[in-house]
């Protein structure tokens, strides 16, 4: 079984490694963090492989894996970043440098909209509409119930239209 585990690993992070790390970097917008936590979601696949049962698709099982790493980080930085929010060391809230994430002009905007939507909404349509998961699989990697992923994605889409609205405003009011 060890060498199936090894194996399995491997070929899951040659197949979804990348696609987690982008959904990670989404959530964390640190480059270095989303690194580490991917590692993270492969190391901690692999000491709990004996707990995949194939219920779901690896891809689902390993996102699962990532969403629960992220929000533990997220949650233990919480009040750090509200105490820098304080002194006012702010990191830069501009997009990610385009060597990172290759996406064109209108993916920044929609980029920088989903960063100012809650987390609850951004990590719906991360995994819905930008990763493509079906309601089944997001309910499984966020451990909600299928009509929460679905109510949860009404309201989110409204709320991420009406930011991308005022940053157009914004811009064209700046021009």
């Amino acid at each position: 079984m060890r060498n199936g585990r090894k194996h399995d690993i491997e070929e899951w992070y040659l197949e979804y490694g990348d696609a987690i790390f982008k959904y990670i970097l989404m959530m964390v917008k640190d480059y270095q963090l989303a690194e580490d936590l991917t590692h993270e979601t492969f190391m901690k696949a692999y000491m709990n492989y004996h707990a995949f049962k194939g219920e779901s698709s690896p891809k689902t099982w390993l996102f699962s894996i990532g969403h629960n790493v992220t929000v533990d980080e997220l949650r233990k930085r919480k009040p750090l970043m509200i105490f820098k929010e304080i002194l006012h060391f702010n990191k830069d809230k501009g997009p990610l440098p385009e060597e990172i994430i290759q996406i064109k002009e209108t993916s920044k905007e929609i980029y920088r909209a989903l960063g100012e939507l809650k987390s609850s909404y951004r990590e719906v349509i991360i995994l819905r509409k930008i990763k493509g998961f079906s309601i089944e699989e997001t309910s499984k990697i966020l451990n909600w119930s299928e009509s929460r992923v679905k109510s949860t994605l009404f309201r989110a889409i409204p709320a991420l239209e009406e930011k991308m609205l005022k940053e157009a405003f914004l811009n064209e009011k700046t021009v």
